[in-house]
């Protein structure tokens, strides 16, 4: 992504524990199907997605367990706060995340979400194979070690 796109975003959520739970091999942004109160309540900046997943129903890919929480003032007309979430993705796009998901036995993470530069809420998401606990001690190692030899250099350099 270029620079301006980057600067245009404003983060919501973010999930910081997925890459560390996961080897996230493929990442594409999908648009989410929204009521009016879920939106003032992420221009509120409240949502979590932490503990959520998406997967496929009905030939549809399915945000499951985000949680964005009521919007107070709306009173009697909020949305339920942990309910399904239809994500709006291109035809070729669905199919190559249900034959990841069916056959290969990864996982859609959802990383990050967002308002893109239009003020359009985006989710991006990730396909992933999940990590055993020694692989994230060994991924957790590496990153270190990467990080002291960065130092080392930088200070003999």
């Amino acid at each position: 992504m270029n620079a301006q796109r980057e600067k245009a975003r404003k983060l919501i959520a973010e999930n910081r524990q997925a890459r560390r739970n996961y080897e996230i091999e493929d990442t594409l942004e999908a648009g989410i199907v929204l009521l009016g109160t879920e939106v003032k309540s992420l221009r509120a900046g409240r949502a979590n997605i932490a503990e959520s997943y998406a997967r496929e129903e009905d030939g549809e890919i399915i945000l499951i367990n985000a949680s964005i929480p009521i919007y107070p003032p709306a009173a009697q007309f909020n949305h339920e706060p942990g309910r399904k979430r239809k994500l709006l993705l291109r035809k070729r796009e669905m199919a190559r995340l249900i034959l990841g998901i069916e056959k290969e036995g990864r996982t859609l993470v959802p990383l990050k979400m967002y308002f893109n530069e239009r003020g359009m809420a985006k989710i991006e998401l990730g396909l992933g194979r999940g990590r055993k606990t020694v692989d994230k001690r060994d991924v957790e190692k590496q990153r270190d070690w990467n990080r002291q030899k960065g130092r080392l250099l930088r200070d003999r350099g």
